[in-house]
Parts: structure tokens; sequence; C-alpha cells
């Protein structure tokens, strides 16, 4: 048995923990990362971007398929590529493996192929017996697909792997969870011919987001031909020689729908098995490590960042938090982070982001402190931009502390919406008011002007509509 000595040992080569990574080594730690498959973790090789890769060539085939109102021609018929659009998704994870592989070994960081767990006495170890003596480990692990009892994973019933690597378009399915992922394969498929039906257990499609931005995103969906149903669970599903025959059971649910394939997007689950925590003080709670909000668990020295950790389960802030994990354990002053300063990204037709408490959260805020609120909206129909652009759908939401002016939250549903919420995620995190933000000047012709738009109309003064 042969043993190495570092400063940090991290486990899992994801977002969290390839960035937790180089951080430590930033700081001068000895560090290792282990990685039991491929750099990157599943954000990078199944997740994340992939999955942007291939709604970006549905994005230029929908952009195809209008170019004759916008005065474009396009001689002959617009056809997806299956085979060439998952080969470039493919194509587009490896070179970023290879760069994560590339910034590890530039910050001389040791990465060991293999999987680690905790022995007797909390010791860590790899699977051939090879001691790792670190003053500190951090668990960044990850999390996988939830199963559902009743759609157990196979040749039609598929999870997000199998969905990112179709041999060809199914001519139906059922995409059960109505969730960011679930809701992007829908949008994916459905722009590729599929006949696509959403099921999701919950009153609105993405629970997490504001109800009325839901709303509009889901008037949208309908309007591309993505038939929903909300209140609606899997009650059974029997997979036949050419189909899946779904019975849902729900207020107003439909008869049987059969299908050629499933896709089930019903949430995701932390990867605490196969760790070895039961030699550990660490505790795990509804499926998750748990922690305070630097990273550290109840295991002297041991700490969790990232989708093992919990909600929200979003790579950027895993990367986030190994970095507050790294200068904690460094000895650097860190502020904790702040989960509703965190913007959420949903890529579909059109996309949904926000950042901040929704409408319904602020409600129950300022009703136990004795607050009232400020609520502006501003619709992209009477933004310029967004008129020139042929992206005339979608709305601004911002919601404000009426007394303070502090920026509660912020949501945008708007073909760009991903790209735009990054401006208020900065006013947040400098804690800008409601009078900062209406004394900015947003440059015109822009999408951004919407956004300031929304924070006029709060205090009743928009401009614009």
């Amino acid at each position: 048995m042969s043993t190495h000595d570092y400063d940090v040992v991290v486990v899992g080569g994801g977002p969290g923990g390839y960035v937790g990574a180089i951080r430590a080594a930033q700081l001068g730690l000895r560090t290792a990362l282990v990685e039991r498959e491929a750099l990157g973790g599943i954000c990078l090789n199944w997740g994340c971007i992939p999955t942007k890769a291939l709604l970006h060539s549905a994005a230029v085939l929908r952009t195809c398929r209008d170019a004759a109102a916008a005065g474009v021609s396009i001689a002959g018929a617009v056809e997806a590529n299956l085979a060439v659009m998952v080969q470039r998704s493919r194509g587009i994870a490896g070179q970023l493996g290879r760069g994560v592989a590339h910034l590890l070994k530039k910050h001389g960081v040791a990465v060991i192929e293999g999987e680690a767990r905790f022995g007797a006495g909390a010791a860590l170890q790899l699977a051939d017996g090879t001691a790792l003596r670190a003053r500190h480990v951090v668990l960044a692990t990850g999390a996988r697909a939830r199963v559902l009892p009743e759609l157990p994973p196979g040749e039609r019933i598929w999870t997000y792997r199998e969905a990112l690597v179709p041999r060809a378009v199914p001519a139906s399915l059922v995409v059960v969870g109505a969730g960011a992922i679930g809701m992007e394969f829908a949008c994916f498929y459905r722009a590729l011919g599929s006949a696509v039906t959403v099921v999701e257990a919950a009153a609105q499609i993405l629970p997490q987001e504001d109800a009325e931005i839901a709303a509009v995103a889901r008037k949208a969906f309908e309007a591309q031909g993505i038939r929903i149903h909300t209140g609606c669970r899997v009650a059974a599903a029997r997979v036949g020689p050419d189909d899946v025959t779904v019975t849902l059971a729900g207020a107003g649910a439909p008869a049987p729908l059969s299908v050629e394939r499933v896709i089930s997007a019903a949430g995701i689950v932390g990867n605490v098995e196969g760790l070895g925590l039961e030699h550990t003080a660490v505790a795990v709670r509804h499926g998750h490590i748990v922690t305070d909000a630097l990273g550290r668990t109840a295991q002297p020295g041991v700490h969790a960042i990232g989708d093992v950790a919990g909600p929200p389960w979003l790579a950027h802030k895993a990367s986030h938090e190994a970095v507050l994990c790294m200068e904690a354990i460094a000895g650097l002053p860190v502020h904790a982070l702040d989960p509703r300063r965190i913007p959420a990204c949903t890529y579909t037709f059109p996309q949904v982001a926000s950042i901040g408490l929704t409408e319904a959260r602020a409600e129950a805020w300022a009703r136990e402190h004795g607050r009232a609120l400020r609520i502006g909206r501003f619709p992209f129909a009477a933004n310029g931009r967004a008129l020139a652009a042929g992206e005339g759908s979608g709305l601004a939401k911002t919601i404000f502390d009426a007394a303070s002016g502090e920026l509660l939250g912020s949501h945008v549903v708007h073909a760009e919406a991903s790209e735009l919420i990054g401006a208020h995620a900065v006013a947040m995190g400098l804690e800008a008011t409601e009078a900062d933000l209406m004394a900015s000047v947003a440059a015109h012709p822009t999408l951004g002007e919407a956004l300031h738009e929304a924070v006029l109309a709060a205090q009743g003064v928009a401009l614009h509509v």
C-alpha cells in the first residue's frame, strides 16, 4: 500500500470539483483531484454544454424555417441532420473536457483516475488501497437523474444520457418533468418534429420560476405544438415492442398515451453512495450531504459542495461554492453564498431566466416582515430591438421592497433571457437600489431597455408602455 500526502483532495471533477482544485492550487495548496469517469462531470459531458449545443442546432433550424418572414429566401427544404447535430454536441463536450485537463495540469493539480472513499477512522483511500492523506477533503461528487419506479430506464424510457445521443428522432414522446431539463428536451425534440407531451406533477411548468413568467412560457411552448399536462403524475408505463403506453393520474389526466419514447426528467439525487460516509460524522439528509454555508460538514476537515450538497442544482453555484470553500480552507475572509443571488437559466424557446424571489415568495416575505412590494412589468412587444430581431414576445418583471428599494427578484422570459439576467445579478451583488437602477442608462436600441423599463414600471413611470 502506498501513501500520498496533500493539503486538499477533491473527490469529483465536475464544475465544482475542478474549479475548486484550480483555486486551491492558486492559493498554494498541494492539491489532488480524483475523478472516476470524465473531467468536467455531468455538466460538461452530459448536461449543460451538450444540451446547449443541441439546442443551438435546433435554434438554427427554427431560424431557417422562419427566414421568409425576415425577407430571406432559402432554396430547397430545411432539414435536420440529427447525426451531425449529435456529433457536433459530443465534439464540443470533448473539446472542453480536454481544456479542463489542460487547466488542471497548468496549475499543478494531481489528477487521479479512480474512485475514493473513506475507510476506518475517516481515512481516505482509493479502490486499490492507496491512501490519500489530506488536511482537507472536498466532496464534489454531483448528482444523477432520479429514477421513478414507474419509469425504469431502458430502450424506450430514456434519461438525459440517452436523450442526448439519439439515433433517430422519435415520432412521438412523453417528457416526464417540466423543470429546466424536461422543457429543454421538449423544445429540442419538438423543433425536430416530434409530437411532444409534457407531464408535470406540480401545478405549473418550471415549478421553481415565477408563476406569471411560467404562464407566459407555457403559452409560447403550446403555440409550438407542445402538449402540457400539469397536476398529473405517471401512474404506470407499459413498454411494448414498438411503443410505451403511459397512464397518467390526476385532475384532468388524459387517456393513456402511446408514444415511441419517454424521457424521464423528474429531478436528481445526490451521489452519496460508495463514499464510505458511514466511517465519518458526515450527515446525509434527503439524499444530500448536510453542510454549513461554507461547505463544512460535521466531520472536521471534510467539506461538500455543488449538487451533492443540495439545491440549487446549478453548475455556477457549484463553482462559486468551490471557490468560497477553498478560500475559507486557506484562511481568507469570505462571505457565505446567498442562494437568492444565484441566477437560474432555462434554454428553451423562449428562454426563462431569474434571480431572487418570485412574486409569491416575495409576498410571503412581505407579509412576514410587514413590508410592501413594488412590482414592474414590461412586455418585449414594446421593445424596438426585440421587434427588429423578430423576437417581440416575452416579459421582463422586477420586484422591489417598497421601503428600501432593494431588488428582491428579477424574472425574464424571452429568446435572450439568459444573457439579460446577468445585469440584475450584478445589481443584486452590488446592492443597487431601485433608484440606482432607474438612474442607469440603457443603450438604444437594446433588449436591456426592457429591464430598465420594468424597473421604471415598478414606480409607475414606464415610458414605453
